[in-house]
């Protein structure tokens, strides 16, 4: 009998004819080649994945943390704005974190929705960080556990979004009637209508991913990549214990960096971790582009690509209401990363959490990431304390 999936509707019969003529999330296996070819899906480059014309600006302290502003170049588009954030009182050379914004169809905004610079934080992130942060910045407060976090924009985000004005015009069009009927009134109009625009033009992006031979996956991978490489090049900062975490869509970004990257030997996954397969039937509409590497398919499967990197440690935070993901996908997606550390000798190297409610990044779940980020990754004495706020 042909399984019927809702979002396919009369053409559920596609997926049985596909396997017929090509492996459909095969199990990953153990041989390098293997790994080779799931990694080709995501891959893009340019030349040595250093920064280029490193900037870097005034610090300023607030709230335990010592703040630095930096951009460098990727190599096309405009410059990549970050921050770093290492606790106050600390001299020597501290672990490395890539905090990792979310998707959350918010745009307008990139470092800003999970760390707080110079000018503190925006009015209008209040609401989204209530929702999915508890309040939190949680990059500051990483950083005041004993860490030198980089919090960066990425393709797409931030300092490097498109400016509405290049946006098809039929884009910019629909995302005026929407917002006009819609508007999150906790928002000023320029951003709310930017990031409806934004989410339309996702799908215009990846057209152009597509006509270049490359996806947007791979895209804001090279350049999470080019970030590990300043934040390890920097002197107070220890290149070899570097570790990254970011919710949804950070969470994503995490798994292709790991994946990815030689650099990170820690990562952390918040809700973004379940088998493509058992999405099929009616989660894959809600998720970014980012999500779906062309090619993966045919290769392995998400908990395949994010268990890749064994044994280098990886946590993963499964929610178990999230209406983003199927409850058999979260269920079968932390067997196949156990198989897979297993088999690779290193069980003790995954760790999957179970948390109840819905799609977010809670202090109960920070609190968690901070403690085994500091087991994987060490820390300086002189700065390490338990966050209490």
């Amino acid at each position: 009998m042909t399984a019927q999936y809702r979002h396919l509707g009369p053409f559920s019969d596609l997926v049985g004819r596909l396997r017929e003529v090509r492996p459909l999330f095969p199990r990953l296996g153990r041989a390098s080649s293997d790994r080779l070819r799931l990694l080709e899906t995501i891959r893009f480059t340019l030349e040595s994945e250093q920064p280029r014309d490193v900037q870097l600006g005034e610090k300023w302290r607030s709230d335990g943390c010592i703040g630095e502003p930096v951009s460098w170049s990727v190599g096309y588009g405009p410059r990549t704005e970050g921050w770093l954030l290492r606790p106050e009182g600390t001299s020597s050379p501290l672990p490395g974190v890539l905090a990792l914004h979310d998707h959350g169809a918010f745009k307008f905004f990139g470092k800003e929705k999970i760390a707080n610079g110079p000018s503190g934080p925006s009015a209008d992130l209040s609401g989204f960080r209530d929702t999915y942060y508890a309040g939190r910045p949680f990059a500051n407060a990483l950083a005041r556990q004993g860490f030198a976090v980089l919090v960066h924009d990425v393709f797409l985000w931030g300092s490097r979004r498109f400016p509405l004005d290049v946006m098809p015009e039929r884009e910019r069009k629909w995302a005026e009637l929407f917002n006009r009927e819609f508007r999150d009134a906790s928002l000023a109009d320029e951003i709310g209508l930017y990031n409806v625009a934004a989410m339309l033009h996702e799908n215009t992006v990846e057209k152009y991913c597509a006509a270049l031979g490359t996806t947007l996956g791979a895209i804001v991978s090279y350049e999470d990549r080019v970030a590990a490489n300043y934040l390890a090049s920097r002197p107070d900062v220890i290149g070899q214990r570097i570790g990254c975490v970011g919710l949804s869509g950070g969470g994503c970004r995490a798994a292709m960096l790991r994946a990815t990257s030689e650099r990170i030997s820690a990562s952390v996954i918040a809700g973004m971790m379940s088998t493509h397969e058992d999405m099929l039937d009616q989660h894959v509409a809600n998720h970014t582009w980012m999500f779906f590497p062309r090619g993966l398919s045919q290769f392995g499967d998400w908990p395949d690509l994010a268990a890749s990197a064994a044994p280098k440690g990886l946590l993963v935070q499964y929610l178990l209401d999230d209406e983003l993901f199927p409850s058999m996908g979260v269920t079968n997606a932390d067997a196949i990363i156990k198989t897979y550390y297993r088999d690779a000798g290193c069980a003790n190297r995954y760790v999957g959490q179970f948390f109840p409610g819905a799609h977010r990044f809670d202090l109960e779940m920070q609190g968690a990431t901070f403690d085994w980020l500091a087991a994987q990754l060490g820390g300086a004495e002189e700065a390490h304390h338990t966050e209490t706020n």
